[in-house]
């Protein structure tokens, strides 16, 4: 199952809210990641509620917490009747669905219809279609593109031919692969098979105050910008997804784009909108990538910020592993994503280099 559908909670949920001010705010926020992790109760009232509750806000100084259900009735509250906090959170429910749907679209041998999908988990097509949506931050058919897409590339590394690889895949069809092959794979079934052969890519490397930078280019533009210690390190990371690629080094060809990169890293500018940049992912990493070409310089979002910017408020986790699966370094700016309370957390190139850029862009 993909890192998408394995949302139980947000990454901001997993030993957080350890202070009443840092439950306040998920109150005020009314996050749902945060239910189960502890109840509020309101003395004016006399109930307890979860922390995503809908109904009007209380006073703070009316306001106390509690780590169970049983903790609150202990202290005289009743459950609400509106959030119902004694019953399974809805938000998990909704993940548990999900995710089974998801095991089912993998374990069938073809996509299967929405309708069918749906029916499997008891939910009407179109309640099935909004929550599945609301969870992974991608519909129920993206995903299932999505993983016969993983699919089709390891078999086309392992089948014996080409054909073979598309039926293991779970394509009824030659036509129906071929359709979407050249956006799924950024090349032909048999470049891609055999490693990328037949297919060049030009790169340049330079110094810069971070280490070194690499920037790689396909005729369709930049389709890689990596942050590394030495030319080595930065070959071998350049040369992993398509081992039998033609790789050039090509500085003065590159010169401007490289240039560009330096700027972006040195002077903490963002990339100009003219920059032809290769961008292949999911539909989902997409979305993610291009609300993260939206943040200033100088600026950050959360990861909970950016999955609200993409209309998936719940996705936060699959956030996070869309901003690490960026492989276009500063143009693509994944190290403007922090955690809600300002820290920062993981980068692909280092977590040391990503202080150092929001150092510089915030000077």
């Amino acid at each position: 199952m993909s890192v998408e559908t394995r949302i139980s909670m947000s990454d901001e949920a997993d030993g957080k809210y350890l202070t009443d001010e840092e439950k306040w705010q998920a109150v005020l926020r009314r996050d749902k990641t945060a239910d189960g992790q502890f109840f509020f109760s309101v003395a004016t009232t006399g109930v307890f509620c979860r922390p995503s509750c809908g109904a009007r806000q209380p006073r703070r100084e009316n306001v106390d917490f509690h780590t169970s259900p049983l903790d609150a009735e202990t202290a005289g509250f009743r459950a609400c009747k509106r959030c119902k906090p004694t019953e399974t959170p809805t938000w998990h429910e909704r993940t548990d669905l999900v995710a089974k749907a998801c095991r089912f679209i993998e374990e069938s041998e073809t996509a299967p219809p929405l309708v069918e999908v749906a029916a499997h988990i008891g939910l009407s097509p179109y309640h099935f279609h909004r929550i599945f949506k609301e969870v992974t931050g991608v519909t129920p058919k993206a995903y299932a593109t999505s993983h016969r897409t993983k699919n089709v590339k390891g078999s086309l590394k392992e089948s014996r031919t080409v054909t073979e690889a598309i039926y293991d895949a779970g394509y009824n069809a030659n036509s129906r692969f071929y359709e979407n092959a050249q956006g799924m794979l950024g090349m032909t079934p048999k470049e891609y098979r055999a490693g990328g052969s037949g297919k060049t890519i030009r790169y340049a490397i330079a110094a810069c105050s971070l280490g070194f930078v690499l920037v790689g280019a396909t005729d369709r533009g930049i389709c890689t910008i990596q942050l590394g210690d030495n030319h080595a390190g930065l070959e071998a990371a350049l040369m992993s997804e398509f081992p039998s690629a033609v790789l050039e080094e090509a500085s003065t060809e590159l010169k401007a784009w490289v240039g560009t990169a330096i700027a972006m890293i040195e002077d903490g500018k963002s990339a100009p909108a003219t920059l032809p940049l290769d961008i292949r992912g999911t539909a989902f990493q997409q979305r993610v990538w291009a609300v993260l070409r939206e943040i200033p310089s100088g600026e950050t979002k959360s990861y909970k910020d950016v999955a609200e910017a993409i209309g998936s408020p719940e996705a936060v986790r699959a956030v996070a592993r869309a901003c690490a699966s960026n492989r276009i370094a500063v143009a693509i700016p994944c190290h403007r994503v922090v955690r809600s309370n300002g820290g920062i957390s993981g980068y692909r190139w280092g977590v040391e280099r990503k202080r150092a850029l929001l150092e510089k862009e915030s000077a």
